[in-house]
């Protein structure tokens, strides 16, 4: 067994652990479990693939940020976040058999037109939802779409059912966020799913390039 694999097993039981915590009251002890599921997953990748390791690194401050309550804290969290997704957009890039060109050839361009269309959705979503933080989370979104059609470019199945899936989370994150008013009954699932989507992604944008 690798250390590789020794590692991803360890971040799946933190992960685990914070999934069983995930609807608790904010605390350092969860911040812990919900960044150390990614952090360590950072650290492994860091001696593999720099980029692989800097854009899991980001992706875990931002979970630290966002673990914690506060406006400032949320906009530090979506900054990290922007930051993890264009670490993996250079990450997706730069791999030998990434293809430009091939978002523009069948049938993955209907892929591509699909992305657009959900990012534009949960744009006009965001804009008269999001108030005060609008700007900040209407430029997100890019960012967001760029990191899934950045995966596109690579002939790696695993690796779009990974953006897809983070894409999701961030996509559930607004809408818990900004739109589902505070006793809806899909909040109840919605921090679950988050994670799940979340963390899965992290997974396999790990096991597709570290393993």
């Amino acid at each position: 067994m690798t250390v590789q694999m020794i590692g991803l097993g360890a971040a799946a039981v933190l992960a685990l652990g914070y999934l069983a915590q995930v609807r608790a009251a904010e605390s350092w002890p969860r911040s812990a479990l919900k960044t150390g599921a990614v952090a360590l997953l950072a650290v492994l990748a860091f001696g593999h693939l720099p980029l692989l390791g800097l854009a899991l690194g980001l992706c875990a401050l931002g979970d630290l940020a966002l673990s914690r309550p506060g406006e400032r804290a949320f906009l530090a969290g979506v900054a990290s976040f922007a930051a993890g997704h264009l670490a993996y957009v250079a990450l997706f890039l730069s791999r030998p058999p990434s293809d430009l060109a091939a978002l523009l050839t069948a049938p993955m361009i209907w892929g591509v037109a699909t992305l657009v269309l959900v990012a534009g959705l949960m744009a006009r979503v965001l804009t008269r939802h999001a108030g005060e933080m609008r700007g900040a989370v209407l430029a997100y979104v890019p960012v967001i779409l760029a990191m899934a059609l950045a995966a596109l470019t690579l002939p790696l199945p695993l690796l779009w059912v990974a953006a897809v899936m983070f894409m999701i989370s961030d996509m559930v994150l607004a809408l818990e966020t900004f739109v589902l008013p505070p006793a809806h009954a899909l909040r109840r699932i919605t921090e679950p799913v988050i994670w799940v989507q979340y963390w899965g992604a992290q997974a396999l944008f790990f096991a597709v390039f570290a393993m």
